[in-house]
This record gives structure tokens, sequence and C-alpha cells, in this order.
């Protein structure tokens, strides 16, 4: 209601500033003579440029204050909660039934795992560049009331020159603009995630610390509630240091908005209670002609109880991408773990193979040492999509679920990039991009790099795939 307001009367502001000068005749040189005209270039000369337009802008604000005031200040929002501890202690339970007991009860409410969110911010980045490069598609939106104004040329040309200007000078910082994105729904109202619900949150390389402390941060700030969980506290999600500075903003908001919970149990509850009460073997080990047989008879009696044709299928998946599914049959598919895990595919492909199947078989499952480490990191992505969307997986592997993810063996050196295991190309460039915009740099502590070359992170992401 107050922006409303403002924005109708700074546009009346102009309108009158328009009309003085087209009464005035300020443009019209026809009607000015020799000497007139020369005085008025000298004056402009020795005028900085845009300074005038800056002076008339302040000017404009500071009526604005007087006519409308100060905007409002919003009530204080309840504090939210930050859930931490171990795999399988409950976490994900408690912020879904929250999230659940809120349904009818909030209107306004989004509930993200870790990896769609990511991807959501990498939509919205593409969005708000385009709209930013597409100059013409600027003025046809934000300028187009002035089209119809009775005024000269000049004079309308100046009006879009004094909204280019205020526009520029508000442009948010590309973080911004995405998190206010979460805020407005598909009509572009201003009445969004009034509850954020937001499952694992973790910090897997510098785009994650920079991208999530700008738009969390942005959110908190303007009233939304925030439920997390993740595995590790909030001072302990950044160990290795990266963006020390921008990281410590966002521990500073979460301290400031959320209750910080250890759920503690060194119990992980998913292992020990079965999904349906039935002794059904899912993971076959090793891999013999014996599992294999039996990993072969499961797929056959499951796709004839579908009743459907084995067929290869392509599915879509965001930014305009799809994928194969080489064996797919009304709900079930099949891949081997090459297939899935051994391309540059990710959290993208994984969600739109989740979302289109409810069983899905894997075979030929490797020793997940440091020697196939990017490979590791898919597969743990693509579990934890499984997870999220309560796919039912059925494995071959080489080794028991346990010991699958050794992470002793020694291999090469990996660079920072491998690192970042962020292998789809949609993810690369944009982790470029924001990280000039904020100033990031790109080197981590040695620390981390220590950590890194380690394997700590992956052998810590797959306990949790495990539980998964």
């Amino acid at each position: 209601m107050w922006d409303n307001t403002r924005e109708k009367e700074r546009r009346r502001l102009l309108l009158e500033e328009a009309e003085d000068k087209q009464h005035d005749g300020v443009w019209i040189d026809e009607k000015r003579g020799f000497l007139d005209k020369l005085i008025s270039r000298k004056r402009r000369a020795n005028i900085e440029p845009g300074v005038g337009r800056w002076v008339s802008y302040l000017n404009r604000e500071r009526k604005l204050d007087n006519l409308v005031g100060q905007k409002p200040v919003a009530p204080v929002a309840p504090k939210g909660l930050y859930l931490y501890g171990n795999v399988g202690s409950g976490k994900t339970m408690l912020m879904d039934m929250f999230y659940g007991a809120t349904e009818g009860v909030i209107k306004h409410r989004r509930r993200f795992h870790f990896h769609e969110a990511m991807l959501e911010i990498h939509d919205h980045m593409h969005d708000v560049w385009k709209r930013r490069d597409d100059g013409k598609s600027m003025e046809s939106s934000a300028f187009s009331w002035i089209s119809g104004l009775p005024f000269d040329a000049k004079i309308k040309e100046w009006l879009i020159g004094e909204e280019k200007y205020k526009q520029d000078k508000h442009q948010k910082h590309i973080l911004l603009a995405v998190a206010d994105k979460f805020l407005v729904d598909r009509q572009a109202n201003k009445c969004g995630a009034s509850i954020l619900c937001f499952d694992e949150i973790q910090t897997i390389d510098v785009f994650a610390i920079v991208a999530l402390s700008g738009i969390l941060s942005r959110l908190l700030s303007t009233g939304t509630v925030l439920v997390a969980t993740s595995n590790k506290a909030p001072e302990d999600l950044n160990q290795d240091g990266m963006q020390r500075e921008i990281f410590l903003e966002l521990l500073s908001k979460l301290d400031e908005t959320c209750n910080k919970i250890l759920v503690g149990t060194e119990t992980d509850y998913r292992r020990l209670i079965p999904t349906d009460g039935s002794t059904q073997i899912h993971y076959y080990w090793p891999t013999n002609p014996d599992t294999r047989n039996m990993f072969e008879a499961m797929w056959h009696d499951i796709t004839n109880q579908t009743g459907g044709n084995i067929t290869a299928v392509t599915i879509p998946v965001m930014f305009g991408r799809s994928i194969e599914i080489p064996q797919s049959c009304s709900g079930v598919a099949r891949f081997d773990f090459e297939y899935l895990c051994g391309r540059p595919v990710g959290a993208a492909d994984y969600i739109a193979i989740a979302r289109n199947y409810h069983t899905i078989f894997i075979s030929d499952l490797p020793a997940m040492s440091m020697k196939i480490r990017d490979k590791a990191r898919r597969f743990i992505t693509l579990i934890d999509e499984m997870y999220n969307h309560h796919c039912r997986l059925i494995c071959l592997a080489t080794l028991p679920i346990d010991n699958l993810f050794q992470g002793t063996e020694e291999g090469p050196l990996f660079d920072l990039e491998s690192f970042q295991f962020e292998t789809e190309a949609e993810g690369s460039k944009l982790r470029r991009d924001v990280s000039a915009e904020g100033n990031v740099g790109a080197g981590p502590s040695t620390r981390g790099l220590v950590s890194m070359l380690s394997g700590q992170e992956e052998m810590f992401a797959f306990r949790r795939a495990v539980s998964n």
C-alpha cells in the first residue's frame, strides 16, 4: 500500500515538472536567440554529467518523504528454527510435520531441499540477467505509461531519462533481486514465503556460501520465518573458511532470527525402521551371477506388474534440457551406474528422474574411492533426490552398503574446479558470474584444501546417503 502511494505521488511530481518544462519551452530552440543558446551550452559544459539529474532526483525524494512519510516498519517476525544433528535423527521429519501443520493456516509458505533451491536460484538469476540485458523490454514495460502523455517528444525523452535514472539508482545486487523473487507469486504480487522450510542447508563451494548468505539474509530481513535442517551447527557449516566475511553476516542473521536446536541422538532411525514392514531385499551384493540373476528377476517381476512395455524415452529437464532414459516402463526405470554418474549430469537431471519414476534400478555400483570422487558426489546427489521424492531404489553393487564408499584409496590430486562438482552446464557459468559481481575470490583456505583432498566431506555426505 505504501509503495503504491509513493509511486503514485512520484509520478505526479514528475508530471508537474514536465508541465512546467513544456510551458516554459525549455527544449524549443526555435524560440530562443543565438545568445541564449550559446549561454545554455556553456552552462551545460561546466556541469558534471548527471549532477543536474541527481539533484532533481534528491529533491523529488525529499518531497515524497514529506508527502508520504517514511515506510512503515514491519512488526518483528517470530523466531524460526535451525535443527541440526546426526543423519537419521528426525530433523526433516520434524520440519515436515511443522510444514504440514501450517497447511490452510499460513497462506504463503515454501519448502525446499538444498539442490532444488540451488536450481531455482540459477533459474531466477538467468531471468534477472536476461531482463537487465533486454533494454527494449525494460522500456516497453517500465516506461509505457509515458507514451500516451500529451507532451512534446523532447519532454517525453526527459521523462524516460528520469525513469531510467531512478531505475539505475534502485537496481539491486543480483542476489537481492533473486531473493525478492522468492517473495512473489506467479502474478508478481508481493506475498510469497512467509514461512520457508529449507532442508539440508550446506555450503559445498564458494557459490553456495555467497548465494545462501545473500538470499537467506535478504529473506530473513523481510520477515520470512525460516525453519531449516542441517547435519551441522551454523558455525560449523563453513569450516574451510571460504568467504568468511560474507558467511559471518549470515551467521549473525541466523542468530538473530532463529533458535538453534540440536536434535541429539546417535541413532539413525531410518536404518532401524523398515519402510513397509517387509523383508524384501532391495540391495544385492556382491556382483556375481547369483546376485545378478536375483536383480534381473526383481526387474522382470516389477515391470510385469506394471503391464507396460520397456522402451527408451526422453524426459524434460530444467533450462530447456532433456535426458534419455534407456529402459523405462510405467514409472519404473533402469540404469547402470556409469550412465547415471559417469557423465556430466547433476541435480537437475536427478530431480527430473525422481519426479517421473517411483522405482529405480541401478546396476554395477563400484567401490567409491577417491579415484572416482566426482562419480561418488553425483551418486550422493542422486540418492538425496530419490529420498526427497520418496522413490524406491533397487541396486546391484560390488560391496555391502556400509563399505560402498571407502574413501581411503589414494587418487590424483584434485583441482578446485573438480571439487566444486557442479558439472552441469547451467551451474558453472552462474558460479563465475555471481562471484565476479560480489568480488568473491575462488581460492579456499589451506585447511579447506586439506579437507577437500582427504575426502572428509564426501565421507560425511555418504553417511547421509546410506541412511537415506
